[in-house]
């Protein structure tokens, strides 16, 4: 058989019958320090002793085809060294540059559950400035503007993701059964807690004499509350029961938002504390009785979540910076518990007895209701210092719809500051709250400024960039 030639036998040796030369170059050395003996192969590394170092020192990640040209020459260009080549991140600029323009439709796909959290934000900030100690002519009217804003945000974020489950077959199911998305479909109902709740403080609780207030407003808002409450119980036992069935989720990866599933059925109490007090006595105390359950869930689950996020800081660190604001997540249970525990014992009926030998009566109730607030406000803000420093410390750099917990938890933490002042009857308390109120509402300018200019520069509502991936 005619033996086949290649340019690479005068270095290499002749070819195998397979058209490969012979790789005589790997045998090892032997003790007089060139290679061992080959009957039919040019010795490399006697005939060219610079090139089979320099050879060496790059057959690890040059190919033999682009070794040719330089095996011709019978030198080598310097090899490059893996370890000196540093890897360049594009900044934000580049990759808003990069990121190619695209439909509506396309973009709607990524619109995730995760904007309920503007609207919870917008809800909890117009009961936050109903709730000021220190008011101004206007004051309340501009509260109930931004009531109104959110009802139209609520029904335009409903209205797109609708939208992109039509559009996009599919979806729905994906949405809510994903590990990270999944977490954000409870803000849903979180922020028909803030409508519930708003509606009771700008229709109804600012009535001197509930009689001029119509039977069926408040007839339906009760009604509103018990479909929430039983709606919001399905919610916490079938989206945890899933969450144990379907993922395993690593405790080094532990955020806050694994709360949520819990958190409408808390705010359960909070709602129940604002419209109990304007129900008639036997609708008051059924109120106030589920109200007081669903909050201890709430907050017992909680706990056992704070638990875990105690372990993962401790063992993993603090969240990477863009995550960060999440924690203040973590602000909202003791709050909001602490501020339904201030209002349950005040809406109690004045006649009510609960044994009936008057030991236990609306005073005493009211009491321990204001220490066990007390306690868990101090919670709340133990929390609410460990998430400033941090976010701090490391601020987030690039937009994502998790800066928004910077805001709904903290509005909690500020009520319930202003609850504890008035029973307290202090004014320095209630000008505290009064000034981080002033701070809640710069947080939110600043959230939806940078909201609309990621929508605008493609930051979010874009593949990869929203909570419908993994990770950011």
């Amino acid at each position: 058989m005619h033996r086949r030639h290649s340019q690479f036998e005068p270095y290499l040796g002749p070819l195998r019958d397979d058209g490969q030369p012979r790789r005589s170059f790997h045998t090892p050395q032997n003790s007089t320090g060139g290679l061992s003996n080959a009957s039919d192969e040019t010795r490399v590394g006697d005939d060219y002793p610079e090139l089979f170092q320099d050879f060496e020192k790059t057959r690890s990640i040059t190919s033999l085809t682009a070794l040719a040209p330089n095996l011709n020459r019978a030198k080598f260009e310097p090899p490059v060294d893996v370890h000196e080549v540093v890897e360049t991140q594009p900044t934000q600029e580049d990759a808003a540059i990069s990121r190619p323009k695209l439909p509506f439709r396309q973009r709607l796909r990524h619109f995730t559950w995760a904007w309920y959290t503007l609207s919870m934000s917008t809800g909890g900030l117009a009961l936050l400035v109903v709730s000021q100690p220190h008011t101004f002519p206007g004051l309340r009217q501009i509260g109930f503007a931004i009531y109104i804003i959110n009802i139209i945000l609520f029904l335009l974020i409903t209205s797109l993701l609708i939208a992109r489950f039509f559009l996009h077959p599919g979806t729905f199911k994906s949405s809510i059964t994903h590990r990270r998305e999944g977490f954000f479909f409870p803000c849903f109902f979180l922020s028909i807690a803030t409508l519930i709740t708003g509606a009771h403080r700008y229709a109804v609780a600012d009535k001197t004499d509930l009689s001029g207030v119509p039977t069926t407003l408040l007839w339906a808002i009760e009604i509103a509350f018990w479909a929430y409450l039983v709606l919001t119980t399905l919610v916490a036992i079938g989206q945890y029961l899933y969450v144990f069935s379907a993922h395993k989720l690593p405790l080094s990866t532990m955020m806050p938002t694994w709360i949520l599933p819990i958190f409408p059925i808390m705010l359960s109490g909070t709602i129940a504390s604002v419209i109990a007090g304007t129900q008639p006595s036997a609708q008051a105390i059924s109120i106030i009785t589920a109200g007081l359950t669903c909050q201890g869930l709430g907050i017992a689950v909680a706990t056992m979540m704070y638990a875990h996020m105690m372990g993962r800081l401790i063992s993993s660190g603090l969240p990477h910076r863009e995550h960060r604001p999440g924690l203040f997540m973590c602000v909202g249970p003791p709050s909001f518990t602490a501020l339904a525990f201030v209002g349950l014992a005040k809406s109690l009926p004045p006649e009510f007895d609960f044994d009936g030998d008057g030991f236990l009566d609306n005073t005493e109730i009211n009491t321990m209701a204001i220490i066990g607030a007390g306690f868990l406000w101090a919670l709340s803000f133990w929390w609410f210092g460990i998430a400033v420093a941090a976010v701090v410390i490391s601020p987030p750099k690039d937009f994502h719809l998790g800066w928004w917990a910077s805001v709904f938890p903290n509005v909690g933490f500020v009520l319930a500051t202003l609850a504890l002042g008035r029973e307290f009857q202090n004014e320095a308390v209630l000008w505290f709250g009064t000034a981080i109120s002033i701070l809640m509402l710069c947080v939110y300018l600043f959230v939806g400024a940078n909201l609309v200019k990621a929508v605008w520069k493609q930051e979010i509502v874009y593949p990869g960039r929203d909570e419908d991936v993994e990770d950011h």
